[in-house]
């Protein structure tokens, strides 16, 4: 068990050295400046303007998690792809369900103007 386990924790502890050793060697030669612009936050170099705690609408979101929700289905799509002369017809009917299922999900959020963008 002991050599099972022991790259592991030679793996740890040295990746534990070695941050302790970059965090230590930062803090040592790094140079530290104050005031100026090192309080403001980075904008792609454009001075920021207004308040930080602005309001994001909700229909943001909702693009958003559609979007991670559709995309992870579409992965499905690449191992099928790969195998599709092993599957046969069966497969192919498979998928065929697959796709409509998704499809009638897709045309569903479009109907009820999800991703309209206001």
């Amino acid at each position: 068990m002991f050599n099972t386990f022991f790259p592991i924790l030679v793996l740890i502890v040295l990746a534990t050295i070695i941050a302790i050793a970059m965090a230590t060697v930062s803090v040592i030669f790094g140079r530290r400046t104050k005031g100026g612009a090192k309080g403001e936050p980075y904008e792609s170099g454009i001075k920021p303007v207004g308040d930080t705690k602005e309001r994001i609408p909700v229909k943001f979101y909702l693009i958003a998690i559609l979007f991670i929700i559709f995309d992870i289905e579409v992965v499905f799509l690449y191992p099928w792809a790969v195998i599709y002369n092993k599957l046969g017809m069966f497969g192919f009917v498979e998928m065929l369900v697959f796709v409509v299922i998704l499809m009638v999900g897709y045309f569903y959020i479009l109907g009820k103007g999800a991703l309209k963008w206001d």
